[in-house]
């Protein structure tokens, strides 16, 4: 097969730069939801998105409208409110994996809803679940490359607080930080990462960035900057595994990522069993 790589190029070159230039944040934020052990938090944020952007739809917005991303916005700033209020320094006979879970499942439904009211509802939910990745522009990879660095910067000067909120809460609580309001400036951007990838990449690919490469990472590093190091290189390689299977096999290149992710995590999984059996 005779491969015109200018065409290639072309083609994917802001795909690229997407995958390349964006993962590297949600991999740092799944490293806490890991720590966390709120796997699902990351999923039920981007689904409570999709809610906030399904009721602009409703209300006769486009989808690329201003008014619909900050329609998206607040209703995920309630969501990020609720699981800060939710984190408690106790033991609770309902653990917030529950709460989390509960939220996931009835913005879901609550999207179906909505969305069998819109026109063309089921193209839209197909939309909202896995982006379109490959049509992305120059000028909207640059809004939240800067979004994304100006909210890097916000984690990494307070990165030790909430490194400790989420390995140790309780001695957090103990040392008198105001947990749950840190929860909340934590959450709160989060969802401004959540909402502004969802719009770019769909909720399954979202999730898959912000999860397979932390899981990954835990098992093969130790340290935050170790388990950085390797997150960003399987972030990485799954972008470049999925865009080139897309391209080559003309298959949805949001659904070739996810799935170079897996196989990745399936890599991870034996190599950590090789790891600890050498020991």
């Amino acid at each position: 097969m005779n491969v015109d790589f200018q065409v290639v190029w072309e083609v994917m070159k802001w795909p690229l730069a997407a995958c390349l230039l964006l993962p590297p944040l949600l991999v740092y934020l799944g490293l806490h939801v890991v720590e966390r052990e709120v796997i699902f938090v990351d999923l039920a944020l981007a689904q409570v998105a999709t809610l906030g952007t399904c009721v602009a739809l409703l209300l006769g917005h486009h989808f690329d409208d201003r008014i619909t991303f900050w329609i998206s916005l607040g209703v995920t700033f309630v969501g990020a409110a609720f699981f800060s209020w939710s984190r408690s320094s106790r033991k609770q006979a309902v653990p917030q994996e529950a709460i989390i879970g509960i939220t996931f499942v009835v913005a879901a439904a609550g999207v179906i809803l909505l969305l069998s009211r819109v026109a063309g509802g089921k193209e839209e939910l197909e939309h909202l679940l896995t982006g379109d990745i490959l049509n992305v522009t120059a000028a909207e990879i640059g809004r939240r490359t800067w979004l994304f660095v100006a909210l890097a910067g916000f984690y990494l000067a307070f990165h030790k607080r909430f490194a400790l909120i989420s390995s140790d809460p309780d001695g957090a609580f103990a040392q008198g930080m105001r947990v749950r309001l840190w929860d909340f400036l934590f959450y709160a951007a989060f969802a401004l990462v959540v909402v502004s990838f969802v719009r770019l990449a769909g909720v399954l690919l979202t999730f898959a960035y912000l999860i397979v490469p932390a899981v990954c990472a835990v098992m093969l590093a130790q340290g935050w900057r170790g388990r950085l190091l390797v997150g960003w290189g399987v972030a990485a390689t799954a972008s470049l595994i999925g865009l080139t299977t897309s391209y080559v096999l003309d298959l949805p290149t949001g659904a070739a990522i996810v799935c170079a992710c897996g196989l990745l995590l399936m890599i991870a999984g034996v190599s950590g069993v090789v790891q600890r059996a050498s020991l």
